[in-house]
């Protein structure tokens, strides 16, 4: 007899759950009672969220599922405990879950494609059905995406990164200084911080400072640097710069109040002068299902 497939699930909670029916914060049932339109889309984009939970508990009630619940961030995922893991939400919910998966595969369900992009979702609210239970055979497409690992001071941060880290200063408003180095090259640097991330992470902020968008299977990873300061006649080689396996990107902080932001805000290093970061490629992949060879 088939052993049932074992499955991680995580399921985003709604602004809606969490911040009017749930009371986290007053204001914005406030806003809501006032028909603001700061938060117009509220109800709707939970409606359609709350569509799609019901529509993936379903399918995986049909695929006869072993399912365990989990927490947003992986909260005591145990790797060897699944052999899958589905996350009900957007882009936001994997990236928090993907930190605690390496050797199984994910498979994203964009709750509510009305109001979220869901780049990393292999499917979407209306579709869940039949990715899920494709994903469970073991036929739905895989692909197997590069991240990142970073290093603090000799100690390893983490080695999943999977969309980008943010090395800024700590106020936006201030000058974030710096020294680069990759390889031979060292550069002493001014600017609003840079980018730094794996291909997966390339059409999101990387693009927007400026990059390029590399292909899914890339093993690069790419150093977007923010609006610098290049001073007349001076050239910098570390301003848009491709990392490849193998290398490490360097970077001593010239700055009493420093930070890396890791795949978003929630996730932070604080640094101070003479703290050294090192970004490189890390070993950890993660396969996403249902990406397949999609335009991007």
């Amino acid at each position: 007899m088939k052993p049932r497939p074992r499955v991680g699930l995580v399921v985003k909670r709604s602004v809606w759950q969490l911040d009017v029916q749930g009371g986290r914060r007053p204001q914005i049932r406030h806003l809501v009672k006032k028909d603001d339109p700061t938060v117009a889309r509220l109800l709707s984009s939970h409606e359609e969220h709350v569509g799609a939970v019901d529509e993936v508990k379903a399918a995986l009630k049909k695929a006869k599922a072993v399912v365990t619940p989990l927490g947003r961030h992986g909260e005591g995922f145990d790797p060897d405990a699944f052999d899958l893991v589905i996350t009900v939400g957007g882009d936001g919910t994997l990236l928090s879950a993907s930190h605690a998966v390496f050797r199984v595969p994910m498979l994203g369900i964009n709750s509510a494609p009305s109001h979220s992009v869901g780049f990393f979702c292999g499917a979407k609210k209306g579709q869940a059905e039949a990715a899920i239970l494709e994903a469970v055979r073991g036929d739905l497409h895989k692909m197997v995406l590069s991240r990142m690992a970073v290093r603090v001071n000799g100690k390893v941060v983490t080695t999943r990164v999977l969309n980008e880290v943010l090395y800024c200063h700590a106020s936006p408003a201030a000058t974030t200084r710096y020294i680069l180095r990759l390889g031979d090259i060292e550069e002493e640097q001014k600017s609003s911080g840079f980018w730094m991330g794996p291909a997966a992470g390339s059409t999101a902020a990387q693009r927007s400072a400026g990059g390029r968008i590399l292909p899914l299977s890339s093993q690069k990873l790419q150093l977007v640097v923010r609006e610098p300061y290049v001073p007349s006649g001076s050239k910098f080689r570390l301003l848009r710069t491709l990392v490849s396996p193998g290398q490490v990107l360097s970077v001593r902080t010239k700055m009493h109040d420093a930070r890396v932001y890791i795949d978003g805000p929630d996730t932070v290093a604080n640094l101070n002068f003479g703290d050294t970061v090192e970004l490189f490629r890390s070993d950890d992949s993660l396969t996403l299902l249902g990406l397949g060879k999609r335009r991007r």
